[in-house]
């Protein structure tokens, strides 16, 4: 569909995805048909979602997890979005109706995030969280292109200060931000030596992804390896391993777990400038999604999706679209 700013194209009320108390997704998530289209503020855009990506961070908030610091329920839960731009504020400059985009909705993952998020058919998003959508990508490759979870791939990296002929070790190598350590290490910052983690049967994605070490943690303990690694990037919050795995005076990036040094904890700031310095790597191919084999579930089917997330067994990026 063509949007012009003419368009009335966007109407009062829309589908969503709601809860209105704290809860399994199973529990407490329902599908609503007359929900209000969110209003958009001067430096926003209203986006007609086309695929949304599930993050561990989105059922962890729906349990309240975040509650002290949690915008109140009623919640549209969702972070990442990929969409079409049909409304833009008075002061909204990079972007026009009809623009392809994507991003992370909430500059700050733990801070008051939105109450109205990317599982509906429109959501409304500050112009500087987003990015236009690599052309080579679909939109629902540019939601399992998760801005939150690329956008944290890469801002680890630089916070450990990896550099390149440096080595490094993932893990939790096969989960959405782990596909993109390996691939920004080795693409983006001149890694000399990958090693990542996962189980059996996800080792050769490892490789495929330019691991040149693919350790099945079922198998083996990385503490046990006869090398330290200049940097580990620990998504599975593992901090006492990690420690043990580390050079001398190298770093250990987790975001989540305890806060042990060498290892430190960051939380996310989402920003489109870092999406617009990786769109060279996206669309040459260098930097790949990855989506999980069950994916793209369909938008009547997110409560299905939320439980199979909730396994930890799925692979990098769970996607949720078509959406109506």
């Amino acid at each position: 569909m063509e949007y012009t700013k003419a368009s009335n194209a966007v109407p009062s009320t829309m589908k969503a995805w709601v809860y209105e108390e704290y809860g399994s997704p199973t529990n407490v998530l329902k599908l609503k048909s007359d929900v209000p289209v969110p209003d958009i503020k001067d430096d926003q855009v209203l986006i007609k979602v086309e695929a949304a990506s599930l993050n561990p961070i989105d059922y962890k908030r729906m349990l309240g997890f975040l509650k002290a610091t949690d915008s109140s329920p009623p919640t549209i839960p969702g972070y990442d979005v990929a969409g079409r731009v049909v409304k833009v504020g008075s002061q909204v400059k990079k972007f026009k109706v009809g623009d392809e985009v994507y991003g992370d909705i909430n500059e700050k993952a733990f801070e008051q995030p939105k109450s109205s998020g990317s599982l509906a058919e429109y959501t409304a998003v500050e112009e500087k969280v987003l990015a236009l959508k690599p052309e080579n990508l679909s939109f629902v490759e540019a939601a399992s292109t998760p801005p939150l979870a690329i956008e944290t791939a890469h801002e680890g990296l630089e916070r450990a200060g990896f550099a390149p002929g440096q080595s490094i070790l993932v893990l939790g190598g096969a989960g959405g931000v782990g596909t993109f350590v390996i691939q920004l290490a080795k693409h983006v910052f001149g890694a000399s030596k990958i090693a990542a983690t996962s189980s059996t049967t996800k080792l050769e994605l490892l490789r495929s992804l330019g691991a040149d070490l693919a350790i099945d943690y079922t198998k083996e303990n990385v503490e046990d390896l006869p090398e330290k690694f200049d940097v580990v990037f620990d998504t599975v919050g593992q901090c006492e391993i990690t420690i043990k795995a580390v050079k001398e005076g190298g770093k250990v990036a987790s975001i989540i777990g305890n806060e042990t040094p060498p290892a430190f904890i960051f939380i996310l700031t989402s920003t489109g400038s870092v999406l617009e310095k990786l769109k060279p790597y996206l669309e040459d191919g260098r930097v790949k999604p990855v989506i999980d084999p069950k994916s793209p579930f369909p938008f009547p089917q997110t409560v299905e999706a939320f439980a199979y997330l909730q396994t930890n067994r799925a692979t990098a990026k769970v996607v949720i679209h078509p959406i109506p």
